[in-house]
């Protein structure tokens, strides 16, 4: 009687244990990251009879939770980048619109101004055609300072925003450190897995993962170790890191996330990925750092052709043309753990002639200036790629490169470096320097003619200045002495002589003229000094022009095609960030699916499991009255005997 009494208490006790953990499941059915549980049952060892072996009941060996490692661990992938692409794909949005709108974009303002100056070159003596060039001069800047001031906002965005993400992260480490303490008293104390711990700290991990890609590695003990970037422990047992932000090591305001060890904080933004963090990164890196540049090798591509070609002209006043509008000069930042006391300036580099083809090499890469104790060189801060360098100087060192001049003072011992920034700073200073409108130099410098007389075919151009601090201002008669000879007489007393080749430049006192074809003894040609030309509009016409002419990129693109092609670039960047933001939530959803398959709580399942351990149980006490029925009948039998 015993054994069936023990037996069937035995079967009441493990299924009132399984009816209480299907009570639990279906408790928790909507509980984030709850993993479905279930009690293990086994047969109590049976006795040895004469009989054969006869059954104690059973046992429950332990509750577990449904549970997939490897669909756990592609959950957390899939979360860290959808939520890189989705945080990278909002911000993305913000650089497309302010660059890509057709109507009010840079490319439109530009030209804008260029139509103004077309205007100007066809009524050049009119002062409101040129107060309209000034107008329009000054939107233009505006424009470029609206950018850069959303840019700056941007910036803000994106530091605020990772300084709230590494209090995030910092506080769930911090819970998940705590976590594991837990779970291993737990354990030790039962020698049985916490299931509930367990699922909070999956939970936990996976919210980890929206903020920043993650690597767990399990312990013996029941504890995880969470890491993150390329090993960084972010928690080890029961103790968490600290990730704060900080700025770089040249001090140049450009946040970074940094990870607090015994031995000071350590710079681990290179390392990240995934996740909002990687989102923010991906964004700095690959969008708003260039914007920025984009735009000020924009701000100083304009000032330079501008200046340049006012400067080959004479304003209204006969002079020759001055700068128009200034801009922000390179800037270069020393790292704060040089051990020498060198410093750097940067210029554009300058062609002897003052053009601008000096702007074929200025990129819009920012790059880091390096010293090995012999030696500099310039890197490429994204693509790492080394520009090819000159240096001369045994004083003060000069050094060549990417369109740059750095000039390096004092001494720099190896291992020094230097962040330069080419464009970054243009767009602080960019001004326009006058509202006089007499200033805009629209006449060309030279006049000059072919007499009437002459017998030959030789014909002349329009001439040019190419130096005006050279030109000595006259008016200036060239004769051929033969068809192969000439002499240039000044109204200033001042001649030469040269030999005549067709379509070869003869310079003189800074100007320039080519004449083409066979000249007669005796022909004559004029250079005169245009100074009273005030309805000449030859160089407006030349300004009006300049933003499409090649001198970026090597001198094979223009300005008006470098931001074309910057703006497409940034909408293919922002489309491919939403599509892949779509392609990610869609494998997340079919990823979190393949893990709820495994893991979730079906309350079809759980009922159908009630009503069968329900009957198991009433069943089992059934056992136990039956006992209890023979037990008392036996007990009356042997009474009444």
């Amino acid at each position: 009687m015993s054994n069936m009494l023990t037996t069937g208490a035995s079967g009441l006790l493990a299924f009132q244990s399984a009816l209480t953990t299907i009570s639990h499941n279906i408790a928790n059915s909507s509980t984030p990251g709850y993993s479905r549980q279930s009690v293990g049952l086994a047969a109590n060892p049976a006795d040895a009879t004469g009989q054969g072996w006869i059954g104690n009941g059973v046992a429950v060996t332990g509750v577990t939770r449904a549970y997939n490692n490897f669909l756990y661990a592609q959950t957390l992938g899939t979360t860290s980048g959808y939520n890189q692409l989705s945080t990278l794909s909002g911000l993305a949005g913000s650089i497309n619109n302010l660059f890509g709108d057709p109507s009010s974009g840079l490319s439109a303002g530009l030209q804008q101004f260029s139509q103004s100056v077309q205007s100007l070159a066809n009524a050049p003596s009119q002062t409101v055609g040129r107060q309209a060039v000034l107008a329009q001069a000054q939107t233009l800047i505006t424009q470029f300072k609206s950018y850069e001031n959303t840019l700056g906002q941007l910036d803000a965005t994106v530091a605020g925003q990772l300084d709230a993400e590494a209090s995030t992260i910092s506080s769930l480490a911090s819970s998940i450190a705590s976590l594991n303490q837990q779970i291993n008293a737990a354990s030790s104390q039962s020698q049985q897995a916490p299931n509930d711990l367990l699922d909070q700290r999956d939970r936990l991990i996976t919210e980890l993962s929206q903020h920043v890609s993650v690597t767990t590695v399990p312990q013996s003990d029941g504890m995880v170790s969470v890491f993150v970037g390329n090993g960084q422990p972010l928690v080890v047992g029961t103790s968490a890191a600290t990730l704060v932000t900080g700025t770089d090591a040249f001090d140049s305001g450009q946040p970074r996330v940094l990870i607090q060890s015994p031995n000071g904080n350590v710079d681990i933004t290179g390392t990240l990925s995934g996740g909002a963090v990687g989102g923010l990164l991906q964004f700095q890196e690959q969008m708003l750092t260039p914007a920025h540049n984009t735009l000020g090798q924009a701000a100083l591509t304009l000032a330079s052709l501008v200046n340049s070609q006012n400067a080959a002209g004479l304003d209204q006043n006969g002079s020759p043309g001055g700068p128009l509008i200034s801009v922000g000069a390179p800037k270069v930042l020393a790292r704060t753990t040089n051990t020498g006391n060198a410093t750097v300036t940067a210029a554009l580099a300058a062609t002897v002639s003052g053009s601008p083809a000096d702007l074929g090499g200025l990129t819009a890469s920012d790059y880091y200036l390096k010293y090995d104790g012999s030696q500099w060189s310039l890197i490429d801060t994204s693509s790492g790629v080394a520009t090819s360098l000159s240096a001369s100087g045994s004083g003060p060192v000069t050094i060549s490169g990417a369109g740059l001049t750095l000039t390096v003072s004092g001494t720099a011992t190896a291992g020094d470096q230097f962040l330069v920034r080419p464009t970054r700073g243009a767009i602080a200073g960019l001004t326009l320097l006058t509202t006089d409108s007499t200033k805009i130099a629209a006449a060309a410098p030279l006049l000059t003619g072919a007499a009437g007389t002459n017998t030959g075919t030789a014909t002349i151009d329009a001439g040019s200045v190419p130096s005006m601090p050279a030109w000595v201002r006259s008016d200036y008669t060239l004769r051929f002495t033969s068809a192969t000879a000439y002499t240039i007489t000044g109204t200033n007393g001042q001649s030469t002589s040269g030999s005549y080749v067709s379509g070869q430049p003869i310079s003189y006192n800074g100007f320039a003229v080519t004449i083409s074809g066979a000249p007669q003894t005796g022909d004559t040609f004029t250079i005169r000094d245009n100074a009273g030309g005030a309805g000449d509009g030859r160089n407006a016409l030349a300004l009006a022009g300049v933003l499409n002419a090649k001198v970026l990129r090597g001198g094979s693109q223009s300005l008006v095609a470098t931001l074309a092609a910057y703006v497409g670039t940034v909408g293919l960047q922002t489309s491919q960030a939403q599509d892949g933001a779509a392609a990610q939530q869609s494998a997340l959803t079919s990823a979190q699916a393949a893990q709820q398959s495994v893991s979730g709580v079906n309350l079809d399942e759980e009922a159908a499991n009630m009503l069968r351990f329900e009957q198991a149980y009433q069943a089992a006490a059934q056992v136990i009255k039956v006992a209890d029925t023979l037990f008392q009948t036996l007990m009356n039998s042997v009474g009444r005997g």
